[in-house]
Protein backbone atom coordinates (compact mmCIF):
# COMPACT_ATOMS: atom_id res chain seq x y z
CA UNK A 1 0.00 0.00 0.00
CA UNK A 2 1.16 3.53 -0.74
CA UNK A 3 -0.38 6.60 0.87
CA UNK A 4 0.42 10.14 -0.23
CA UNK A 5 -0.03 13.25 1.87
CA UNK A 6 1.13 16.83 2.02
CA UNK A 7 -0.81 18.34 -0.83
CA UNK A 8 -2.75 21.57 -0.56
CA UNK A 9 -3.25 25.08 -1.85
CA UNK A 10 -0.12 27.20 -2.22
CA UNK A 11 0.67 30.51 -3.90
CA UNK A 12 2.99 30.67 -6.89
CA UNK A 13 6.58 30.60 -5.72
CA UNK A 14 5.67 28.64 -2.62
CA UNK A 15 6.76 25.20 -1.46
CA UNK A 16 5.19 21.94 -0.43
CA UNK A 17 6.62 18.62 0.67
CA UNK A 18 4.73 15.51 -0.33
CA UNK A 19 5.15 12.25 1.54
CA UNK A 20 4.52 8.71 0.37
CA UNK A 21 4.31 6.16 3.17
CA UNK A 22 4.52 2.55 2.06
CA UNK A 23 3.45 -0.62 3.81
CA UNK A 24 3.61 -4.28 2.94
CA UNK A 25 7.05 -3.90 1.40
CA UNK A 26 10.26 -2.04 2.09
CA UNK A 27 11.99 0.71 0.18
CA UNK A 28 15.23 -1.28 0.31
CA UNK A 29 13.91 -3.52 -2.45
CA UNK A 30 11.70 -1.26 -4.53
CA UNK A 31 12.19 1.94 -6.48
CA UNK A 32 9.55 4.64 -6.30
CA UNK A 33 8.23 7.04 -8.89
CA UNK A 34 6.17 10.19 -8.48
CA UNK A 35 3.63 11.06 -11.15
CA UNK A 36 1.07 13.78 -11.59
CA UNK A 37 -2.09 14.24 -13.58
CA UNK A 38 -3.73 17.55 -14.32
CA UNK A 39 -7.36 17.84 -15.49
CA UNK A 40 -7.65 16.94 -19.15
CA UNK A 41 -4.00 15.87 -19.39
CA UNK A 42 -2.21 12.56 -19.41
CA UNK A 43 -0.41 11.34 -16.33
CA UNK A 44 3.27 12.28 -16.44
CA UNK A 45 6.31 11.11 -14.58
CA UNK A 46 7.71 13.76 -12.25
CA UNK A 47 10.55 12.11 -10.35
CA UNK A 48 12.13 8.78 -9.51
CA UNK A 49 14.37 7.32 -6.84
CA UNK A 50 16.05 3.94 -7.10
CA UNK A 51 15.81 1.41 -4.32
CA UNK A 52 19.39 2.16 -3.28
CA UNK A 53 18.70 5.87 -3.34
CA UNK A 54 21.78 6.29 -5.49
CA UNK A 55 19.92 7.25 -8.63
CA UNK A 56 17.33 9.98 -8.94
CA UNK A 57 15.81 11.63 -11.98
CA UNK A 58 13.34 14.37 -12.79
CA UNK A 59 11.12 15.55 -15.56
CA UNK A 60 12.63 18.52 -17.35
CA UNK A 61 9.71 20.67 -16.22
CA UNK A 62 10.64 20.26 -12.54
CA UNK A 63 14.44 19.99 -12.61
CA UNK A 64 16.06 22.41 -10.23
CA UNK A 65 12.79 22.96 -8.34
CA UNK A 66 11.82 19.53 -7.04
CA UNK A 67 13.90 17.12 -4.97
CA UNK A 68 13.14 13.48 -4.22
CA UNK A 69 14.44 11.63 -1.18
CA UNK A 70 13.55 8.74 1.07
CA UNK A 71 13.90 7.48 4.61
CA UNK A 72 13.95 3.69 4.62
CA UNK A 73 13.55 3.53 8.39
CA UNK A 74 10.27 5.42 8.08
CA UNK A 75 9.18 3.61 4.90
CA UNK A 76 8.65 7.04 3.38
CA UNK A 77 9.58 8.78 0.16
CA UNK A 78 9.43 12.56 -0.07
CA UNK A 79 9.00 15.02 -2.89
CA UNK A 80 10.11 18.53 -1.95
CA UNK A 81 8.56 21.01 -4.35
CA UNK A 82 9.90 24.57 -4.45
CA UNK A 83 9.21 27.57 -6.67
CA UNK A 84 5.82 26.15 -7.51
CA UNK A 85 4.03 27.36 -10.59
CA UNK A 86 0.36 27.25 -11.57
CA UNK A 87 1.21 24.58 -14.14
CA UNK A 88 2.30 22.28 -11.29
CA UNK A 89 -1.35 22.01 -10.28
CA UNK A 90 -2.32 18.34 -10.44
CA UNK A 91 -3.04 15.25 -8.44
CA UNK A 92 0.27 13.74 -7.41
CA UNK A 93 0.73 9.99 -7.09
CA UNK A 94 3.53 7.77 -5.90
CA UNK A 95 3.98 4.29 -7.31
CA UNK A 96 6.08 1.20 -6.76
CA UNK A 97 8.22 0.04 -9.64
CA UNK A 98 7.94 -3.62 -10.47
CA UNK A 99 11.01 -5.74 -9.92
CA UNK A 100 13.00 -6.98 -12.88
CA UNK A 101 11.17 -4.99 -15.48
CA UNK A 102 12.80 -2.74 -18.00
CA UNK A 103 11.61 0.52 -19.40
CA UNK A 104 11.90 4.18 -18.60
CA UNK A 105 10.99 5.21 -15.09
CA UNK A 106 8.52 7.73 -16.48
CA UNK A 107 6.44 5.01 -18.10
CA UNK A 108 3.36 4.15 -16.03
CA UNK A 109 3.28 0.48 -16.96
CA UNK A 110 6.53 -0.35 -15.15
CA UNK A 111 4.73 0.29 -11.85
CA UNK A 112 2.43 -2.18 -10.14
CA UNK A 113 1.02 -0.38 -7.11
CA UNK A 114 -0.19 3.19 -6.86
CA UNK A 115 -1.32 5.48 -4.10
CA UNK A 116 -4.65 7.28 -4.11
CA UNK A 117 -3.07 10.65 -4.88
CA UNK A 118 -2.88 14.04 -3.18
CA UNK A 119 -4.11 17.28 -4.73
CA UNK A 120 -1.67 20.13 -5.27
CA UNK A 121 -3.12 23.47 -6.32
CA UNK A 122 -0.89 26.43 -7.10
CA UNK A 123 -2.90 29.61 -7.34
CA UNK A 124 -2.95 33.18 -6.08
Amino acid sequence: QLVESGGGLVQPGGSLRLSCVVSGFTLDYYSIGWFRQAPGKEREGVSYISRSGGYTDYADSVKGRFAISKDNAKNTTYLQMNSLKPEDTAIYYCARRQLNIGGRWSTSNVYDYWGQGTQVTVSS
